[in-house]
């Protein structure tokens, strides 16, 4: 993978890559159509990454369909595939590990400790590894993006994060790998979260600005639903995923929410109009 990277690069080649963990679904195609626009060469890891799993969390069972996903990579267009096995990235003797501090202790952080460690040591390699000029990711996974973003600014890495938006389908749910674990009452039941989302915002265009009364919002949609059970529900600022009382500025409403025994997560990115404005822009 180095020596095809280096070789792109002597080539002038853009390099775009995008890193996964396979199970691709359409917002991963979404993100290779992205980079297609940008990079003359587009290039896609597929890693699922043991050290952001926790020791009870699906590292056994998450989803492995490397034929599957080559295939679709190949007829969206992708250049090359990076599929390291876990000795290869974490040799024996492995122990350094980056941690963003400030961002990584709260919301998903404390509900999957050292997850973020993970991710953000994983990332590094692999932009170390390939050392594209953009590297593609979604905006569902919103703080891990913030987090990247932070460590390749922090570390001077030389690649532009780029940020994608959400893919859903067409009831609104957010595309996930995870979302094969559900059963059917479960899938149907898991709308419940962009509906959520859907009602604060619409407080928002209301012109309702409390957090606080936009988060009682938020829960009172999610616990209306049997078979949800809120991890968490915030309003937070979009820069330091701290509460916000008031939204005046850029912020995120994330969620966290068990449907049965999987963990589904979402967002919506809300930001002024113009900086000062009380006119919002929503992003869902």
């Amino acid at each position: 993978m180095k020596e095809h990277a280096r070789q792109a690069r002597a080539e002038n080649c853009i390099i775009g890559l995008i890193p996964t963990m396979g199970a691709l679904h359409e917002g991963h195609l979404a993100l290779v159509k992205r980079a297609k626009q940008q990079c003359s060469q587009v290039m896609t890891s597929i890693f699922v990454n043991p050290k952001q799993f926790g020791p009870k969390e699906d590292l056994a069972k998450y989803p492995r369909t490397f034929e599957a996903d080559a295939k679709n990579l190949a007829a969206a267009g992708v250049d090359a595939i990076f599929a390291p096995e876990p000795s290869d990235v974490y040799p024996d003797g492995f122990r350094t590990y980056v941690s963003v501090e400030g961002l990584s202790e709260r919301l998903e952080g404390r509900s999957r400790p050292g997850h973020f460690r993970g991710v953000a040591t994983v990332v590094l390699k692999l932009l170390e590894i390939v050392q594209p000029h953009f590297a593609y990711f979604g905006r569902k996974d919103a703080q891990q993006v913030r987090i990247i973003s932070q460590m390749a600014r922090d570390l001077n890495l030389g690649t532009e994060i780029v940020v994608c938006p959400i893919v859903r389908e067409a009831d609104g749910l957010a595309l996930s790998s995870r979302n094969t674990y559900l059963k059917s009452d479960e899938r149907e039941a898991a709308t419940v979260l962009h509906r959520a989302l859907i009602a604060a915002r619409d407080e928002l265009a209301a012109g309702v600005r409390d957090a606080l009364q936009l988060q009682t919002v938020l829960r009172k949609v999610l616990q209306a639903e049997p078979l949800a059970a809120v991890d968490y529900a915030e309003i937070v600022d979009a820069d330091t995923f701290e509460p916000v009382v008031r939204v005046s500025r850029p912020c995120y409403m994330v969620l966290a929410v068990f449907l049965g025994k999987t963990r589904l997560i979402d967002n919506l990115y809300i930001e002024p109009v113009n900086p000062g404005s009380d006119e919002l822009l929503f992003h869902v």
